[in-house]
């Protein structure tokens, strides 16, 4: 596995980015390597991003000296075998659900069904949570669905959405703009402030989604 590089964020913050791309066996090691981080002293918070952590301290933390650190912890950290939960998720593909399975599908020249089938496939890993509360990016996609974003992002995507954005897929937790291509729609509620904690999904989670309906 490639090293990683370190920067300072700001007077208070380190961060550690590897390489692209994202995978599994990077992020199952970057969540090891935080572990044992978050445990030092001066150290209030890691954050584990896609292919990245940061590392945030008080004033008094010389980033330097935690850098150098970091950068002899590295080697002798080796990738955990932490599982999260399984949730599966309902979805109804295509039609008013979906306004982007046909062009999905027209893309890869596969039928929607066959794109459906694909995408219902693979066990995904919440590789790390961001843009939204609860939205989750999703490592798992096969390539063979990998699908670029929309040209022109719409300036409202209903909540539930289920989406393609590149290499990735992910689900809308909110109604907002995006621009990832929507191919079906799940009722799940992926944030809730009544409950705790009020994600259904956490970093480390796998997700399997079910075909509820599909609309050609």
């Amino acid at each position: 596995m490639p090293a990683p590089t370190f920067a300072l964020l700001n007077e208070t913050a380190l961060t550690c980015t590897l390489p692209p791309p994202a995978s599994l066996e990077k992020q199952r090691k970057l969540w090891a390597f935080a572990d044992v981080v978050r445990e030092w002293p001066g150290v209030s918070e890691v954050v584990v991003g896609m292919n990245n952590l940061t590392v945030f301290t008080g004033y008094e933390t010389d980033l330097d000296e935690l850098a150098d650190q970091m950068k002899r912890l590295w080697p002798r950290i080796r990738p955990g075998t932490h599982q999260g939960r399984l949730q599966e998720i309902a979805v109804v593909y295509g039609g008013e659900f979906g306004e982007d399975l046909a062009e999905v599908a027209a893309f890869h020249r596969r039928t929607p069904a066959e794109i459906v089938k694909q995408h219902t496939a693979p066990l995904y890993t919440v590789f790390m949570m961001g843009f939204q509360p609860g939205f989750p990016y999703l490592g798992g996609l096969p390539d063979s669905l990998h699908t670029p974003r929309r040209a022109v992002p719409r300036t409202q995507v209903p909540a539930g959405s289920v989406g393609i954005g590149g290499s990735q897929t992910g689900v809308y937790p909110f109604a907002s703009p995006g621009g990832w291509q929507i191919i079906g729609r799940t009722e799940a509620a992926l944030f809730q402030t009544g409950i705790s904690p009020p994600t259904l999904l956490s970093a480390g989670d796998t997700v399997r989604f079910v075909a509820e309906r599909i609309i050609l």
